[in-house]
């Protein structure tokens, strides 16, 4: 244990976390999921919705018994600030509207001294960043009625001042606080192609025991640069990551991220299947 860790602080996995494949619910696919077979659970981006007001194409899918999790995008668990409380309680209110096994969020910077950054950044893996982070991520386990599990971000840069790998953070951080994980196998290849880190070296240095649940998504590349915009399908080098995942943790849950240009139902199906091919090749002889 790092000397900064406290005592009590061992995690533990998400209890009663076993999901499965599952989609992020979107308004533009309401009508889609709903008719769509082998879809097991969902995840919905909380800023976008009211907790006293549910869309009603949730409200229909939580009938059917399928579990929902709220993923915030603004909280900023990895600001120089403590999380807002305003967000905080809105994050706990989805969490029980929906009755979610748990909350996603990224670990991530988002805004400094009330300016907003507009896009999802890469903390300073720094020991002074590593311990507010920590702290963050204690007054929002506070503040919620479920586990919290964080994602690592997709990066177009890292500080000159990282003194650990997001392995190493997020390995330090899950010792520190419990907290679990959410592995976006997508954001990895993106910071492989764009900044040459080892994507398998990092699944070898996370802690996949306590994985939450995983994310794939695709994107495209311009100008020599990989944009992750959940625009298009996986790439099978992603998938390729999700199968190296599954040789060594089973995932509770793998979701499928698409946020625009929606493809026809039979394609999002083809791309869960593809999904569930990809996790069953680690079972196999390679």
């Amino acid at each position: 244990m790092d000397a900064g860790s406290e005592p009590g602080a061992a995690p533990g996995p998400v209890a009663g976390s076993e999901l499965g494949v599952g989609i992020g619910w979107r308004p533009e696919l309401d009508l889609t999921i709903e008719r769509m077979a082998g879809v097991d659970f969902l995840e919905v981006v909380a800023e976008n919705i009211r907790p006293a007001r549910l869309p009603e194409s949730l409200e229909v899918l939580l009938a059917r018994g399928l579990p929902v999790i709220p993923h915030g995008v603004s909280l900023g668990i990895g600001d120089a600030e403590p999380p807002s409380p305003a967000r905080l309680a809105h994050l706990a209110a989805c969490a029980q509207a929906l009755d979610a096994p748990l909350v996603s969020e990224h670990l991530a910077f988002v805004r400094g001294g009330g300016i907003e950054a507009g896009h999802l950044l890469p903390v300073p893996r720094t020991r002074e960043s590593l311990r507010i982070v920590t702290e963050n991520v204690r007054r929002a386990q506070d503040a919620l009625p479920v586990p919290l599990a964080l994602e690592n971000v997709a990066a177009m840069f890292g500080w000159p001042e990282d003194e650990l790998t997001e392995a190493q953070f997020l390995a330090e951080l899950v010792d520190r606080t419990g907290v679990a994980l959410l592995i976006d196998v997508a954001n990895l290849y993106t910071n492989q192609f764009n900044l040459g880190l080892s994507a398998v070296a990092a699944l070898d240095a996370l802690p996949l025991e306590h994985l939450a649940y995983v994310h794939v998504a695709g994107g495209y590349e311009h100008g020599g640069i990989w944009h992750d915009t959940h625009t298009t399908a996986a790439p099978q080098e992603v998938l390729d990551l999700l199968t190296e995942l599954c040789t060594r943790a089973t995932p509770p849950g793998v979701l499928l991220e698409w946020d625009d240009d929606y493809p026809s139902d039979a394609a999002l199906a083809g791309e869960l299947s593809r999904i569930r091919t990809a996790m069953s090749l680690a079972r196999k002889p390679r």
